[in-house]
């Protein structure tokens, strides 16, 4: 049934394309901008794709843009689905499924999240170099399709180590400051308490959101490489004494933006084999 979903979707999208998308990228929130950059762009509304869920959240347009950029042949999400909006995680992750049916190999996840790292500050960019599951669930719960993936994949390298260093390697050439971390997921839409936060800082995350991981396990699941990208665009709960808002978020990935578009450009430029 799962399949038949997936082929169904995969259909609808490539009788629209010219070319086979070989990149994947899921731009969070106020980090869409990315998409507007693709040239010769095929745009598909997630409502008109079978089987696809509607982004419900404020800075997520909710829509495919596939063609090229730097190069390479990509399918981009301007805006992605949550948990929190009430959906399943084999909803929430059913693009990534269908990405791969299309050819996809290796997925940009981005988000924009909260700095749990006191030497972090709003603004900056963080290649994510593992992650934590405080979700409570997980998208590979329940039978598994051996055709998608293995009943026990391996998650130690969620995030694929070249992709790391290929990213370390960019930011260098353009100058560019970023941080390296452990993202942590959790359910949201509630912003996380201070004592919260203090305890994520024990677990050993850097950064906290309400995303990526639901995708990222699926990636691993379907065979697919990974690079995660975190915008921080705000501190967490607790570090600074002020209140925690989502107009804050769209605002500060509004400022980095060119940082934001420069180093994904870049990567896509060099991508390893």
């Amino acid at each position: 049934m799962v399949q038949t979903k997936i082929k169904e979707a995969s259909s609808f999208i490539r009788e629209q394309l010219t070319h086979q998308p070989t990149v994947g990228l899921i731009l969070g929130s106020g980090l869409g901008v990315l998409a507007d950059e693709i040239q010769n762009p095929v745009t598909i509304a997630y409502k008109e794709i079978p089987h696809f869920p509607e982004s419900t959240v404020s800075g997520h347009k909710g829509q495919l843009v596939i063609g090229e950029l730097e190069g390479r042949q990509v399918i981009a999400m301007q805006g992605r689905f949550h948990y929190y909006e009430g959906y399943s995680m084999q909803q929430v992750t059913f693009p990534v499924r269908v990405m791969k049916e299309l050819g996809v190999e290796t997925l940009f996840v981005t988000n924009a999240a909260g700095g749990i790292n006191e030497t972090f500050q709003p603004g900056n960019l963080m290649i994510i170099t593992d992650h934590i599951n405080n979700m409570g669930n997980s998208p590979l719960i329940g039978p598994n399709d051996e055709d998608l993936g293995p009943r026990f994949p391996d998650m130690s390298e969620a995030y694929d180590r070249d992709l790391i260093q290929h990213a370390h390697q960019s930011a260098e050439r353009l100058n560019l400051k970023v941080q390296q971390g452990v993202y942590v997921g959790n359910t949201g839409p509630a912003y996380e308490t201070g004592a919260e936060v203090r305890m994520l800082r024990t677990l050993g995350g850097d950064a906290v959101g309400m995303s990526t991981v639901p995708e990222v396990m699926v990636a691993n699941h379907s065979g697919m490489r990974v690079l995660g990208i975190s915008c921080i665009s705000n501190m967490a709960a607790g570090i600074l004494d002020q209140p925690l808002t989502h107009e804050e978020v769209i605002d500060t990935t509004a400022q980095v933006r060119e940082d934001f578009l420069g180093f994904v450009k870049d990567l896509l430029r060099g991508l390893p084999a």
